[in-house]
């Protein structure tokens, strides 16, 4: 179906929905008054495709400096192997309607052609083995990105805790020597690696050994709301000079200077980090990145059908049609391209 909107298609940098979906039961293919996506709603409010994200959820267990441990190698490649082939089934039931991208000419089309783009992305590195095997198989099935871990603590390397705040994001250790190595495997296989989740000693031991563009696909502005999942200045200016790529986070606790969970939360306050990074990096370097499915949003928005009212704002504050078209999705196609290669 080709696109309906009065602006590009948007590629977004980061849902859950497949969580979402394994939770509730609900169809992806029916609209739904529960979660935030499903293909219906993805049509009406011009959301093209995105970061489709794998989880595996957090073990019960003691936290270490607020931050829980995540699941050993065995029942977390078990767990995303269930959640993966989830992902496969919708794209082989929709029809053509749905399609699982593995290169930026793909992620391009199918934003061209009115396909919904999936990218497979694990928010966790929990199912990579330090070998490097793991890796291989899930690449050969289309995994392209990879966040090294989520708030949470693991072999590779230490997160954020979300619900502190105020908080700077220099929380903990930075990257094990495993960690190290992994983000070797993957500038190798030519994987995006998410920096969203990380601390900021990790942000920097990536920053440090990776050759690709830095990518945080779905945080927001320190200087604008001080939770320890978004980035400082310092952390921007790293991104920008790397050529990477921030995506805004609509979470409401992300957005507001008190940090408040609160749905009741006006769509004006996402156009001000966007504002912001984008004064600060350049408009090259910003887009979008939702959390769909995995927070709470304005309830100005409510969910995907939404997103008009987003591009409105960002519209009223004076971007231009080209502007538009890089926050929308060149951005991400562009950073994509050069990360991938060809």
């Amino acid at each position: 179906m080709p696109p309906t909107t009065p602006y590009p298609p948007i590629f977004d940098g980061h849902n859950d929905t497949i969580l979402s979906l394994m939770r509730t039961g609900r169809s992806f293919f029916e609209r739904s008054a529960e979660g935030h996506i499903d293909l219906p709603r993805a049509v009406e409010g011009g959301l093209g495709g995105g970061f489709f994200a794998i989880f595996v959820p957090t073990p019960e267990g003691p936290a270490v400096g607020g931050v829980p441990a995540g699941p050993d190698l065995g029942p977390a490649q078990h767990e995303a192997l269930t959640i993966f082939g989830r992902l496969v089934e919708i794209a082989q039931a929709s029809g053509g309607r749905v399609k699982i991208v593995r290169t930026a000419a793909e992620v391009q089309a199918s934003l061209d052609g009115g396909t919904l783009a999936m990218l497979l992305h694990f928010e966790g590195a929990e199912p990579l083995d330090p070998e490097g095997r793991a890796l291989e198989v899930f690449y050969a099935a289309g995994l392209r990105s990879v966040g090294l871990t989520h708030a949470r603590r693991n072999r590779y390397a230490t997160g954020v805790p979300v619900r502190t705040f105020p908080s700077t994001p220099d929380l903990g250790p930075g990257l094990t020597d495993a960690g190290k190595a992994l983000v070797r495997q993957l500038n190798k296989r030519k994987v995006v690696i998410d920096l969203s989740h990380l601390n900021e000693r990790g942000f920097w031991d990536v920053a440090a050994i990776s050759d690709a563009p830095l990518v945080a696909t779905h945080s927001n502005a320190h200087a604008r709301s001080q939770s320890p999942r978004n980035l400082t200045d310092k952390q921007l200016d790293a991104v920008r000079d790397s050529r990477g790529m921030v995506g805004l986070n609509f979470a409401v606790g992300f957005l507001r200077e008190d940090g408040a969970r609160s749905a009741d939360t006006p769509i004006a306050r996402m156009v001000e980090h966007i504002d912001y990074m984008v004064e600060r990096m350049g408009i090259g370097h910003v887009a979008l990145g939702s959390d769909f499915d995995g927070t709470i949003v304005a309830a100005e928005m409510a969910d995907a059908a939404g997103l008009p009212k987003l591009v409105a704002a960002i519209r009223a504050r004076g971007y231009t049609d080209v502007d538009l078209h890089k926050l929308l999705q060149g951005n991400w196609v562009r950073v994509l391209r050069e990360t991938w290669g060809g």
